[in-house]
């Protein structure tokens, strides 16, 4: 029996383009049967605060990710006194299933759209009389950011740029920007968790792009008092994460019995909050937290990629602590140009209002492990690319990282720069834009 039922479910094309050979595309409004939809369990935060008056119209970027789909639901199930709209792009690692829950809601809307699109954000603004938002919409998974980093700059940059412009223009009661503790950049062993006041150090193109889109939004909070609170979270894990990221990832590996895929020696650590966690975690914030500040939302749950080999194996009833049992199961890759060994923040301002971690590392992983057993193999569609040591992706289009080096280098679905060199879709729709403005310049 089939998986989907939507007539919608056929791949569609990515960016446009003819579907090329070799390659997967992804369709992120491909529905599950209702069969079984309906046995995904509906997860949420556990907070619950006095609504705000002064909020009733709720924009979340990125609604049909991870870590905003969890915060839609729960925001739409606990406060009816709100109006969540969802506004999601509906890229390679979204799926509309992961709010399906809410389609009946009436304090709930589904809205497309591209929020590096000044004329999307703007409609959906107006549309809605949108009073507050929740940006998490960014391009997230660093291995990507290596090999296209052009794409981080335009999403986590630019599109954060649109939304602030959009909501100066518009006018908001809050504007809460989610950004990462990778800002911070390779914390030493022996230093002390940093603090929200500390500078920011980032290492990588994703790192980067986060902190330049951080600048952007502390410029607009002081030149224009723009209503802005930035939050920068540990590691987030758990259910309906794509799974590209590390946990999602070795649990669909060991559940196909293919080897783990580990990224240099195993020993760089991060610390990890469960998304039930950072959703209490951003309510908390929503309703208690200061406008004009920074909260880290810091878990102490660290953990290096050696130990979540360790621990799945045994969740999964497989030998593990002899050398010979782990060559078994780990494969050793090639490492990211370069890896942060760890990252450590000081969650104490966010504690001060009130938030503590509540889900342990190992209950949240086997509550993790559980649901990507049952559902990770239908979620998304075919991730068995996804599931390669360095996948490559353009839109909702995704190859194995050979199968994109043997791509001819006029591979159609590449647009030619003004010199004759293929440019990135991030330097053709900049010069779109450009060209656009400088119309709009003559016409005034």
């Amino acid at each position: 029996m089939s998986a989907v039922e939507s007539p919608d479910c056929t791949p569609i094309e990515a960016n446009g383009v003819k579907h090329r050979r070799n390659s997967t595309i992804l369709n992120p409004r491909c529905y599950l049967t209702d069969e079984l939809w309906k046995q995904a369990p509906v997860l949420t935060g556990s907070t619950k605060f006095e609504p705000l008056d002064n909020a009733k119209n709720i924009l979340v970027t990125g609604g049909a990710g991870f870590i905003a789909c969890w915060f839609v639901r729960h925001l739409t199930l606990t406060y009816p006194h709100y109006h969540i709209i969802s506004f999601d792009k509906l890229d390679y690692c979204a799926t509309l299933n992961n709010t399906r829950i809410l389609d009946g809601c009436t304090n709930f809307t589904f809205e497309q759209g591209d929020i590096t699109l000044p004329v999307d954000v703007k409609r959906v603004l107006r549309k809605h009389k949108i009073d507050t938002i929740f940006h998490f919409a960014a391009q997230s998974h660093v291995d990507l950011s290596f090999g296209n980093s052009y794409q981080f700059t335009n999403t986590n940059v630019y599109g954060t740029h649109v939304l602030l412009e959009s909501s100066r223009e518009h006018g908001i009661t809050r504007f809460i920007h989610i950004s990462t503790d990778e800002v911070y950049g390779d914390v030493p062993i022996d230093a002390a968790d940093l603090s929200e006041t500390s500078l920011l150090a980032p290492t990588n193109p994703y790192s980067a792009s986060k902190a330049a889109a951080e600048m952007m939004v502390s410029a607009y909070r002081t030149s224009f008092k723009l209503p802005l609170i930035t939050v920068r979270s540990n590691n987030v894990y758990g259910p309906h994460q794509f799974p590209e990221k590390i946990i999602p990832k070795f649990i669909m590996l060991l559940q196909r019995r293919n080897k783990l895929l580990v990224h240099g020696d195993g020993s760089p650590t991060r610390r990890y909050v469960y998304a039930g966690d950072i959703v209490d975690a951003l309510d908390t914030i929503f309703h208690r937290g200061d406008i004009g500040q920074i909260y880290n939302i810091a878990s102490k749950d660290e953990i290096s990629n050696t130990e979540i080999c360790h621990k799945l194996l045994d969740m999964f009833g497989l030998p593990h602590l002899t050398t010979e049992d782990l060559e078994k199961r780990v494969q050793y890759t090639e490492d990211r140009p370069f890896n942060d060994q760890r990252y450590a923040t000081d969650g104490s301002k966010l504690a001060a209002l009130g938030w503590q971690q509540k889900t342990g590392f190992d209950d949240g992983l086997r509550t993790t492990v559980d649901w990507y057993r049952r559902f990770g193999e239908v979620w998304w569609g075919d991730i068995s690319r996804v599931l390669t040591p360095f996948p490559v992706v353009e839109g909702t289009e995704i190859w194995t990282q050979e199968e994109h080096e043997a791509l001819p280098s006029d591979d159609e679905g590449r647009l030619e720069g003004v010199n004759g060199q293929q440019d990135s879709p991030w330097t053709a729709d900049a010069l779109d834009h450009l060209q656009k403005m400088e119309g709009k310049s003559r016409e005034s």
